[in-house]
């Protein structure tokens, strides 16, 4: 049976062997191939500072669908991100549609009360009054740690419930308490819009189980182009520019897609990822399932990256030519437009902070760009990054740490005063540790800014040339402002409470 029929998916940890627990170098990873990169599946910290929770991801997914009420079945502070997310919501409904729209969530606020008599009767009258007060297409019901904890039936409640309401209803787990990988976020997502919203069609048993459903037609030059909640409408228009160019058709999928479309994703001829942490589960989920092929090797960043990308594309529809003289061009355009920075770029030393494969490739194109990569810290590890790692192993002339963590800013603190970078760049809300150090910031992935392809290049090198030009406010920040450390951490091993490492349980 595929994971797809159970309720929720399996936990990355089970699924990828992911890990949130190391410290090593990018030589060592690089080594590593068919060895987890040395890493213990249930490697841990005998302290550990802060994490990421399921619900963020998730519903910074699930607030960009138009015509969708997220129904938050949980304690009211579990959605306390949408206040800032709305910002993205209302950004991007402007981009692609001329108006700003607010993302409409609800929760069902619940309290010492529901934990001991349970939620379940309290959900139904929820859902129903988002129905009536809406009407919107769907709800996406997003559960919490308490309804796991507590056993409330979430799925047993939307069938009850979905005869009673116009809207399909779409269960989410998202218990945070289930998996120590924040990514599983991205699964559950994709686990419920596949259960729900793709079903058209039909299936015939095979001997080997079901065939693919049948009855939807097939679009032979339209291609799943999978975008992500921190990637900003300037992206994937560049994305569509060079897939357009190869005489292809787009179908941007699943953020802000209305829900209603999402069945044309089982239509595609080919579905094309940008970020394989986020879209594994649910590329695997279409080739099982609907027949649509996927490639989910490279992250479009960089002028490598961006490259191979482009090439395995044009090689599933034959356009190879087309591809190297698109590549050609942008790549000479872009080299000489470099030019003017490199010399500002020449001997820095940048930190990056990120989601792994994301990390990874924005490493490689601040090679390109001529600065010096000297740490990484990425927010867990699987499979997918392993040939990343082996491209920087391959690129840099010296070894340089890294840190696989699941945020964790006293090990970032202490790095960054013993590696002294020239540069930090990190996720929105990622880069204070490294800017009250004095270290020149940059967030990776602002949704109103170009990140993404030969364009992404050019914009990144360019703020980063302003950044390191002028970097006096971070500077004063540094001289005024400290760290919550005492020195002796500053001078300690920062792998020190990674087990694994020699680090004592609590």
């Amino acid at each position: 049976m595929s994971s797809i029929d159970l309720k929720s998916p399996p936990k990355r940890e089970d699924r990828l062997k992911a890990c949130i627990a190391h410290g090593g170098t990018i030589c060592e990873m690089a080594g590593a191939k068919g060895k987890k990169s040395c890493l213990h599946d249930d490697g841990e910290r005998s302290f550990t500072q802060g994490s990421i929770c399921l619900i963020l991801p998730a519903l910074a997914m699930l607030n960009t669908l138009p015509d969708n009420v997220v129904l938050l079945h949980s304690a009211i502070g579990c959605g306390g991100c949408t206040h800032s997310q709305n910002t993205n919501v209302r950004f991007g409904s402007n981009a692609r549609w001329g108006r700003p729209k607010d993302g409409v969530w609800l929760s069902t606020a619940m309290d010492e009360t529901d934990v001991i008599t349970g939620g379940e009767e309290k959900l139904e009258k929820a859902i129903i009054e988002a129905d009536r007060r809406y009407r919107p297409f769907s709800i996406t019901v997003v559960a919490g740690c308490v309804p796991g904890i507590i056993g409330d039936d979430i799925d047993g409640v939307v069938q009850r419930v979905q005869p009673q309401v116009t809207a399909k209803l779409l269960p989410v787990h998202c218990e945070g308490f289930k998996t120590k990988i924040w990514a599983t976020a991205y699964d559950a997502v994709y686990h419920g819009i596949g259960r729900t919203l793709l079903r058209e069609g039909e299936q015939a048993p095979t001997e080997d189980g079901l065939a693919p459903f049948k009855g939807l037609e097939r679009l032979p030059r339209t291609v799943n182009l999978m975008n992500v909640s921190s990637m900003g409408r300037v992206d994937e228009v560049e994305l569509e520019r060079l897939l357009t160019t190869l005489g292809l058709d787009v179908n941007v999928f699943p953020v802000f897609a209305h829900p209603e479309n999402m069945v044309k994703a089982t239509q595609a001829a080919l579905s094309v990822s940008t970020c394989p942490t986020h879209d594994d589960y649910f590329l695997g989920y279409l080739e099982e399932r609907f027949g649509v092929p996927s490639l989910i090797r490279h992250m479009p960043i960089g002028i490598e990256n961006t490259g191979l990308w482009l090439r395995d594309v044009a090689a599933r529809f034959g356009e190879e030519e087309k591809a190297e003289r698109i590549i050609e061009h942008e790549e000479r355009e872009l080299r000489e437009a470099l030019e003017v920075f490199r010399p500002l770029f020449e001997g820095k030393r940048v930190f990056i902070s990120a989601g792994e494969f994301r990390a990874l490739a924005t490493a490689r194109l601040l090679e390109e760009l001529g600065l010096t990569v000297s740490g990484i810290r990425s927010f867990h590890h699987d499979e997918f990054a392993e040939g990343e790692y082996r491209k920087l192993a391959n690129s840099s002339k010296d070894d340089y740490v890294i840190d696989i963590a699941n945020v964790q800013p006293f090990e970032e603190a202490n790095l960054l005063k013993r590696i002294k970078p020239d540069l930090f760049l990190g996720h929105a809300n990622g880069n204070g540790t490294a800017a009250k150090l004095g270290i020149p910031t940059h967030v990776i992935y602002n949704t109103g800014l170009a990140y993404i392809g030969y364009r992404g290049v050019y914009e990144v090198a360019r703020r980063l040339y302003r950044q390191l030009k002028n970097p006096i406010y971070n500077r004063k920040l540094g001289e005024n402002l400290r760290l919550p450390y005492s020195d002796a951490w500053y001078t300690a091993d920062p792998f020190s409470h990674i087990d694994q490492r020699g680090g004592t349980a609590a």
